[in-house]
């Protein structure tokens, strides 16, 4: 008896004060519960540094290794879009640059009136833009959060190179792209869900930049390390990754000796994934 009525004082006191140290002013307002840092671009370089050659296989038992096992492998529906088994150019090695957008809940086509290239200009512009093209950096991953169930191609062969141009590695999605013709030719490692062929206007809008967003499944913060390849996408918290970095280097090393014996006892010719 006495335990239940401890029990009920705490859930009582719990529910009449402040959480977390938050005021109720607080709360009502808004608040994010998991803290973001911002960190150097020589600090992001340096560290994708350590990051060169792993494949996504010994980044996963380099999470293992600190204690992760099944964190950040993102689900396996999410695929690379196309791929280059000669350079391996689809492969992804970048610091995350992280954007969602959200269903829209405003009007999905203009007013009486209006004309449709002008609605979808402004629809653009200050609903569903592109503002996290600002932070893109030599080395980041654009991940975004999207709205997954609808038909929009927030992605396409336009975008996707001024954010090349501007220092992406690649993109991951979990939801669509559209021209993905087009993005095959560009070869820019795109991942994604499943191919989309609508615009924004009238569909999402931009809801947060550099926050913390879901993606298959997995957190992922902005300046996690994302790697990605033919085995899919794993997502490294940052503060575990120079950990990770040097245990999938070891990993790597033994299993290109191994197949490099392999190679050489059947006679076949060595390739960059043994030398």
């Amino acid at each position: 008896m006495k335990k239940q009525i401890t029990l009920l004082l705490f859930c009582a006191l719990t529910l009449s004060s402040p959480v977390w140290g938050q005021t109720k002013e607080e709360l009502e307002n808004g608040i994010s519960f998991i803290d973001t840092e911002t960190y150097s671009q020589e600090e992001n370089l340096k560290l994708l540094k350590l990051y060169e050659d792993l494949r996504v296989a010994d980044v996963s038992d380099g999470m293992d290794k600190v204690g992760l096992p099944n964190t950040g492998l993102v689900d396996p529906a999410i695929h690379p879009h196309w791929t280059d088994y000669e350079n391996l150019s689809h492969i992804i090695r970048g610091i995350a640059v992280t954007a969602r957008y959200v269903p829209t809940q405003r009007p999905n086509r203009p007013v009486e009136g209006q004309d449709f290239d002008e609605w979808v200009g402004h629809f653009y512009s200050n609903y569903s833009t592109e503002a996290f093209t600002e932070v893109i950096k030599e080395g980041s991953v654009v991940v975004l959060d999207d709205v997954e169930g609808k038909d929009i191609g927030s992605i396409g062969s336009n975008n996707i190179m001024i954010w090349k141009r501007a220092g992406a590695v690649g993109v991951v999605t979990d939801a669509s792209s559209r021209d993905v013709d087009e993005i095959a030719i560009q070869k820019v490692p795109l991942y994604l869900r499943h191919k989309g062929r609508g615009i924004r206007p009238g569909r999402n809008e931009l809801e947060s930049v550099n926050m913390p967003v879901v993606i298959g499944g997995v957190l992922v913060r902005p300046g996690d390390v994302v790697v990605a390849d033919g085995d899919g996408v794993v997502v490294v918290p940052r503060k575990v990754a120079h950990q990770v970095a040097e245990y999938a280097h070891g990993v790597l090393e033994k299993d290109k000796a191994g197949r490099r014996n392999l190679y050489e006892s059947l006679g076949i010719p060595l390739d960059k994934t043994v030398k």
